[in-house]
């Protein structure tokens, strides 16, 4: 199965940048976008500006078993790449 990856670089309170690709089912950048918002929200970064010049569709690809169940559950799966927390 086919998922997109979202790759997405946010401003953190802190003013660093935090980049990070959101990975779903679905090859729809709004809801991509939601996921962002949702997952920055669960790490406290409620404010963070998460619009189409953050957030920006980069290509689709297959998962591995792990991510491909996360998604199936939550919807998305965040991959954090720089300036996340753990």
């Amino acid at each position: 199965m086919e998922f997109h990856v979202f790759d997405t670089y946010v401003k953190s309170k802190d003013g660093h940048t935090m980049h990070f690709d959101v990975i779903t089912d679905k090859n729809n950048l709004q809801k991509a976008i939601e996921y962002a918002k949702q997952w920055l929200s669960s790490i406290g970064e409620d404010d963070a500006k998460v619009t189409s010049e953050e957030c920006k569709f980069c290509h689709s690809q297959s998962m591995p078993e792990e991510i491909e169940i996360e998604i199936m559950t939550n919807g998305y799966f965040i991959s954090k790449m720089e300036g996340c927390p753990n």
